[in-house]
């Protein structure tokens, strides 16, 4: 287990990090360069809150402390997961390991920056899906892996007689 979810959030992380270097490296703050029109294009944006920009006009204060206790919130759900509902699942482990490693790309962010660097934009017309980023997809697929696959209960006692055993009576 600790091979798989080290080299995944490892892998999630190295992946962030370099893709925002680039972005930082060759565009500009709010410039856009579209990589397929009307859909889809990269433009730098940094977001001081949380997801979708939640928390982002608040004080620096409320921001901190909010996005602090949402991160040791969220951690410590995935180690809860990880220690006890997802212990014997590796596609389990696998989806907390992509939480855990947008979770760092991002922390990173905010240590380095004081906000998160995005700059994948999604949008159809004038409609922008909120910038993101890797770490943010990461995030996203993790908890849909996890949304749409429950753990398999292995200690689950099934009624006599459910499976057509024969139960001497």
């Amino acid at each position: 287990m600790a091979r798989r979810l080290l080299i995944t959030t490892f892998l999630i992380v190295a992946l962030d990090q370099i893709s925002k270097g680039l972005i930082l490296k060759y565009v500009g703050p709010g410039e856009v360069i579209e990589v397929i029109p009307r859909i889809f294009n990269l433009t730098l944006t940094f977001n001081k809150g949380a997801a979708f920009g939640f928390l982002a006009n608040t004080s620096d204060t409320v921001r901190l402390m909010g996005l602090f206790v949402a991160t040791v919130t969220a951690l410590s759900v995935v180690g809860y997961f990880l220690m006890r509902e997802y212990r014997q699942d590796a596609c389990g482990q696998i989806a907390l390991a992509m939480v855990l490693g947008g979770a760092f790309g991002n922390i990173i962010d905010r240590l380095r920056f004081g906000a998160v660097v995005d700059f994948l934009d999604i949008y159809y017309s004038s409609y922008h899906w909120p910038a993101f980023n890797i770490a943010d997809s990461a995030i996203c697929i993790g908890v849909a892996v996890l949304i749409l696959k429950r753990p398999a209960k292995k200690d689950q006692i099934t009624p006599a007689g459910e499976l057509g055993e024969f139960n001497g009576s």
